[in-house]
């Protein structure tokens, strides 16, 4: 059990945890959120024993072991195979007293005890929790120091899970993983046999893993039974409990204050009115709960330009020097795509970002891309390389030349990013504010493809859902890579699964992906080869940019050439079916999400109350239509389809 008693905390002057107290019960697992920089990490560190508080105590039962992920990397010529197994102190402190000890009773008592903790299959486990988060067998015989600071990052998780200690301490730990990584991660830690604390922002691994939520606001900590959902509606539901409360104390008060400044000096009315003014200073204020105030993004709207953005034929690309990483893509991007990259690190999810952000060169293959066309490039490096003495608006002035300061404050406070923190430099502002200024600079010009790589690793869950609502708001297309199921899931129209040096169609949703890679595939049995020619040129489209050293032809020009007019012309005739089954698909999910937002309403148990009975009524209405429109877009939807398969049927 986990004990922590009237605990005080300041870090460099800054009061995070004030008279905070809570008990955790012993093998329980409880997700610890709340807005950044509230002291998540701090408290992590006072229970691991790193920190100590200025006043109160924390207490662990028994003598538990404590095991957390520090924030150095390990390194050194050692494989990752080898620094996991080293991560049970125990059993290599055993093993190496088995090989000098002498006396018979020991070796004995030493042979049970690893017996006991399992140490003979300790070689395998360690190798299935490092192919769980992405080693290969040749990767885990691989020194340390040959892996990127992510990777290492991915030993010192494994070390702490192989370890299996009795308090595990996690610390964001998908902040290093890719989207398998990930799912993978979610499965072991539902299984976990002992107490976990996680800090995290992934609704979906806390709705998974979590029987409980520690929230940290207000310099205080409140538990609450349940995962994240039940959480947010708990929390809700008190905040609308203490307001009703408040308001009434607020209503007492004004009618006592009226009774007081009205009888105080009348002989008859004072023994009345000194009695309401002691009433008063004895009434407790009722506590509030931290409402913080919302994130919102907002992207600037790009211009409309005429399908397709970029189209790719037999395109290959990779780095310099190298065989290509990816080949054989043909992939088309139009203006209201909305596109997410799933596939392991590794197989060139980053890779094909580059490619359509024209960081990479073609090695192979043609591409396509609209005249005009304007591409925003979010990616995690980019945040580390912000100048750490710039403020947000020198950043925006140096993007935003010969525009007025109120403009570029503007566009800055479209991120979150008020007057305050406009001017204070970076190397002070949090990781989620910075990941926001990086965000607003990588659309500071209205981009028509806009492509985020992790953009969600330092925003926190409310941020997350401002992303969520931006993108979906957005006009223009959007690549998503992301380890964050919610968002893939609430902002992706279709997947693209980039596996095999292949970039290609995913036949399946995000569940179905997630079982076949937990089941120990790849997904490329849901892939299709859906290869989609050149668009034709156009006075709306650049000439095709080609690779510097083509790949060997693989059929006469002149066959290629009259191949890629013929699906072309087919393209084009097809194009006016897709588009309404792409619009009729949009709307589906627009009133799914609407009616979802509605049945969330209608859960609001004060509703219910009869001084409320208007507002449910026009709930319930409201619902009803949408349920109406929902089920004439469903046969819309349908009816695209049907005539999408016809026209494709018929020859041209």
């Amino acid at each position: 059990m986990l004990t922590l008693d009237n605990i005080t905390c300041r870090v460099a002057g800054r009061l995070l945890l004030e008279g905070a107290s809570v008990t955790i019960p012993a093998g329980h697992h409880v997700g610890l959120v709340g807005r950044n920089g509230t002291g998540k990490s701090t408290l992590l560190r006072l229970i691991g024993g790193e920190f100590h508080a200025d006043d109160g105590e924390v207490r662990l039962a028994g003598k538990p072991r404590v095991g957390w992920v520090k924030q150095e990397a390990p390194g050194g010529a050692e494989g990752p195979l080898e620094v996991v197994l080293a991560a049970d102190e125990e059993r290599s402190r055993l093993l190496a007293e088995a090989e000098t000890a002498t006396d018979p009773h020991r070796i004995a008592d030493i042979q049970h005890r690893l017996v006991d903790i399992d140490a003979h299959s300790a070689e395998s486990r360690a190798a299935r929790i490092l192919s769980g988060l992405g080693f290969d067998e040749e990767m885990q015989a691989r020194p340390l120091a040959d892996f990127s600071g992510g990777w290492r990052m991915r030993v010192a998780l494994a070390g702490v899970l192989f370890s299996t200690p009795d308090l595990l301490l996690l610390d964001e730990p998908t902040n290093h993983l890719d989207l398998e990584a990930a799912m993978w991660l979610e499965g072991h830690l539902k299984a976990y046999p002992h107490t976990f604390l996680l800090v995290s922002h992934d609704r979906d691994l806390l709705n998974a893993t979590a029987q409980s939520i520690l929230h940290i606001a207000g310099q205080k900590l409140t538990f609450y039974r349940g995962n994240y959902d039940q959480f947010e509606k708990a929390r809700r539901e008190r905040q609308a409990q203490a307001e009703a409360t408040r308001a009434k104390q607020d209503a007492q008060r004004k009618h006592m204050q009226a009774f007081i400044d009205r009888f105080r000096y009348k002989a008859s009315k004072a023994r009345q009115a000194q009695s309401r003014i002691k009433a008063l200073e004895r009434m407790e204020p009722v506590a509030e709960i931290v409402n913080d105030p919302s994130v919102a993004f907002r992207f600037p709207e790009p211009e409309e330009l005429p399908p397709p953005l970029v189209t790719f034929d037999a395109a290959a690309t990779g780095y310099e020097a190298e065989k290509p990483i990816l080949t054989r893509i043909g992939v088309r991007v139009d203006p209201d795509d909305r596109i997410a990259l799933i596939g392991r690190n590794g197989n060139g999810k980053s890779t094909f970002a580059k490619l359509l952000a024209r960081r990479l060169e073609l090695m192979g293959g043609e591409v396509h891309r609209a005249a005009k066309l304007r591409v925003g490039f979010f990616a995690q490096h980019q945040i580390e390389d912000l100048d750490p003495k710039a403020t947000p608006l020198d950043l925006m002035a140096r993007k935003m030349v010969g525009e007025k300061p109120d403009k570029v404050r503007a566009r800055i406070a479209q991120f979150g990013l008020g007057a305050e923190k406009a001017e204070t430099e970076v190397e002070r502002l949090s990781g989620g504010e910075r990941a926001r200024l990086t965000l607003a600079l990588v659309t500071h010009d209205a981009p028509h493809l806009l492509i985020l790589d992790e953009p969600t690793n330092h925003l926190d869950i409310d941020a997350r859902e401002a992303l969520v609502h931006a993108v979906n708001s957005y006009p223009g297309a959007v690549i998503v890579v992301s380890h964050d199921r919610h968002l893939v899931e609430l902002t992706a129209d279709r997947l693209l699964l980039v596996a095999g040096g292949r970039v290609r169609p995913f036949d399946g949703d995000l569940k179905d992906y997630t079982k076949a890679v937990l089941s120990g595939g790849d997904g490329s049995e849901f892939a299709r080869d859906d290869r989609v020619q050149l668009a034709a040129p156009t006075a709306d489209n650049a000439k095709p940019e080609k690779a510097r050293a083509t790949a060997p032809a693989a059929a006469p020009e002149a066959d290629k050439k009259q191949q890629r007019q013929q699906a072309a012309a087919e393209r084009a005739r097809l194009a006016p079916y897709r588009k309404k089954v792409q619009a009729a698909e949009t709307k589906v999910t627009r009133l799914e999400q609407e009616i979802a937002r509605l049945e969330e309403q209608l859960g609001d148990q004060s509703l219910y109350e009869p001084a409320r009975k208007a507002d449910l009524t026009d709930l319930l209405q409201r619902k009803a239509a949408t349920e109406k429109g929902l089920a004439k877009a469903e046969e819309e939807w349908m009816a695209a389809e049907a005539a999408l398969e016809e026209a494709a049927s018929q020859a041209a």
